[in-house]
């Protein structure tokens, strides 16, 4: 689907398309872009909090900064262990609600982009908010974004674990952090972070599936959580953002 615009968050989204693992509507889009003139803020909670307070504290902080909710546009959580498809469905239409509340839909769609994964130790006891991004007005240049979390295809080698299922699996995350980029018109050379999820070693194919489909992005290395995407049955996960200010809060 073709970008849509924001008309008041100051940033372009993706809709996201139709995946068999979401028995909902969409409950995030595919990723976000700021519009010229603006760019992508990225802030960490330094304690995550549980995600509706942890929208609240979001809410705080964007008003501090001078900005609306609608600035928002990508938000980053933790939950206690993956989802069958039935929970993560049920988990997505309280989600969408609290979304819904905050007025930042745009012509029915959802357009906050999203990772949400299963910390592998000291799991939550409740689905946190980790981080969260919004825009903020800059004379600066030079894209900002954020691609949400996207874990292999459902029909890549799917129960399977094998070093040869994980390079498989692994191949298409990184198809799908390009197909992203490539909708959003951006360009691995602007990346400045690279997340990877999973619990399994990689290494052995660390250089030919991830590092050099990263291209130039290489040159800052990956941040690896020792984790698991949010569905059961999926074994590993991505996503990456191109920011030029990271704040943590505490």
């Amino acid at each position: 689907m073709p970008l849509m615009q924001h008309p008041v968050g100051d940033y372009q989204f993706l809709p996201l398309g139709t995946d068999p693992r979401i028995t909902t509507s969409a409950p995030f889009s595919g990723g976000v872009i700021a519009m010229p003139g603006h760019e992508i803020v990225h802030a960490i909670f330094q304690n995550p909090l549980p995600y509706q307070q942890g929208f609240a504290a979001a809410e705080r902080h964007l008003t501090a900064q001078g900005r609306a909710r609608t600035a928002l546009c990508a938000v980053e959580l933790r939950c206690p262990e993956p989802y069958t498809t039935s929970g993560f469905g049920a988990f997505n239409e309280e989600y969408r609600a609290l979304l819904l509340s905050w007025g930042v839909f745009v012509e029915g769609q959802n357009p906050i982009g999203r990772s949400n994964i299963a910390p592998g130790v000291n799991s939550p006891a409740e689905t946190l908010l980790y981080a969260f991004s919004y825009t903020v007005p800059t004379t600066e240049r030079g894209q900002t974004f954020v691609v949400s979390g996207a874990p292999e295809k459902a029909n890549v080698r799917p129960g399977e674990i094998a070093p040869d299922a994980l390079q498989e699996k692994t191949g298409s995350v990184m198809l799908a952090m390009q197909a992203s980029l490539a909708a959003l018109a951006a360009e691995w050379a602007a990346v400045t972070a690279l997340n990877l999820y999973t619990q399994h070693d990689l290494h052995a194919f660390l250089p030919t599936e991830i590092l050099t489909a990263m291209g130039p992005a290489a040159a800052h290395g990956i941040h690896w959580y020792y984790s698991r995407p949010p569905v059961i049955g999926l074994e590993v996960e991505a996503d990456v953002r191109a920011i030029r200010q990271e704040i943590r809060l505490r």
